[in-house]
Parts: structure tokens; C-alpha cells; sequence
């Protein structure tokens, strides 16, 4: 029984995945304003009612990818080994979701759009509230994927809680910075720059710090 509602909810989180990709690939082709909640279920071959089961607005569809990428880093999480160091676990479960397209069977022109994706559901005003309660969402389940690691008698205890707020922290803060930059290279250097100086307990000497890696 416990599998077949595991099955059922990776049915769901795929279908609200196809729904938020078709939802920002429309956007980011037509316009926020050109593109109705129609057009997104027609994009995904769904009906608008089946779209209307899984998202109010565009907005809450547009932000799901968001949302979704966190709740991937707490499926890696929970599956990376339960010796490695919390915070080396964290940043290899963060770091596997921000690399871009690389096989070689992928034109360089899809890494580019995957940039493009990331810069439009971060800037787009529309969307920043459902912005924020999606980072809260993921923000639940990471606490407790947290929580079982270290052992926390309860993913609300305050560990766990403020470790997750670290994480969404994080990702969102050099996130923004990467694309105010202008992505010249892969954020991926940057994340784990941004996690090494947290799990060394920000030493004052790295404020000054050089370029990511150093």
C-alpha cells in the first residue's frame, strides 16, 4: 500500500513538473501577460480542468519548478550516504540540481535556456510571493530529511529547522547574485563555495574572500 502511494505521488510531483515547464516555456516565448492558464494545459495535453487539480494561477505553476528542484535536493539528500557529513551531503544533494544540460547529446542551446528559465522565475514580479511559499514548502520537507539524519527527535526541533532555512537561504541568495553578475560560468562552484563557508562557521578571514574555489 506504501508503494503504490509512493507511485501515486511521483505520478503527481511528474505531472506538476510538466505543467510548471510548459507553463515557463510559454511564458518566457509569449509573455507573462500573453499566455493563459488554457494555453498552458493545451502546451502540456491536459485539460484546463486537469490543470486547475494541481495549480490555482499560472503564477503557483510558473513557481512549481522552483519548489520542485528543493524537494530533489531533499530526495538526494535522504539518499546520500548516512556517513558522509551533513553539510558535504547537502552540498553534493544541491550541486547534482544546478548542473545544466551537459550530455553530449544536448545542444549547447538547451543549457541556454535553462539559464533563461532560472533568470525568468526569479525576476519575474508576478510570481514572487508564490516564490516564497514554494521555498517554504521544500523549506518542510527539508527539515525533516534533516532531521533524520542527524538523529533530531523531530523535524520542528531547532536544528533542523534552521539548518533547512540555511539551505533555501542559500540557494536563493547565490542564485540572485549569479544572474545580477550576468552567468558567465556555472553556478555550481558558487553554491559550494557559499556551503563550504557555512559548514566552516563563516570565518572572518573568508570574508575577502577571492573567486569560487580559492
Amino acid at each position: 500500500m506504501q508503494e503504490n502511494g509512493g507511485l501515486r505521488e511521483r505520478k503527481r510531483r511528474e505531472t506538476r513538473a510538466a505543467l510548471s515547464l510548459a507553463a515557463t516555456r510559454l511564458c518566457l516565448l509569449r509573455g507573462w501577460e500573453n499566455v493563459t492558464v488554457d494555453d498552458i494545459a493545451a502546451a502540456a495535453n491536459v485539460s484546463p480542468r486537469t490543470f486547475r487539480n494541481y495549480f490555482s494561477t499560472k503564477a503557483e505553476a510558473v513557481a512549481a519548478a522552483h519548489r520542485e528542484r528543493m524537494l530533489r535536493i531533499a530526495d538526494d539528500l535522504r539518499a546520500r550516504p548516512g556517513n558522509e557529513p551533513l553539510w558535504i551531503a547537502i552540498t553534493n544533494a544541491v550541486a547534482a540540481q544546478f548542473e545544466p544540460p551537459a550530455r553530449k547529446s544536448e545542444a549547447l542551446e538547451d543549457a541556454q535556456r535553462w539559464v533563461e528559465r532560472i533568470r525568468f522565475i526569479l525576476t519575474e514580479p508576478a510570481i514572487h510571493g508564490e516564490m516564497l511559499k514554494a521555498s517554504a514548502a521544500a523549506q518542510v520537507e527539508l527539515a525533516e530529511v534533516i532531521a533524520e539524519r542527524v538523529g533530531a527527535r523531530r523535524a520542528k526541533d531547532l536544528y533542523p529547522q534552521v539548518a533547512a532555512a540555511v539551505v533555501t537561504a542559500v540557494v536563493g541568495t547565490v542564485m540572485d547574485r549569479w544572474l545580477r553578475d550576468g552567468p558567465s560560468g556555472p553556478i555550481v562552484p558558487h553554491l559550494r563555495k557559499a556551503f563550504e563557508l557555512v559548514a566552516a562557521g563563516f570565518p572572518e578571514n573568508q570574508a575577502k574572500a577571492g573567486k569560487p574555489g580559492r
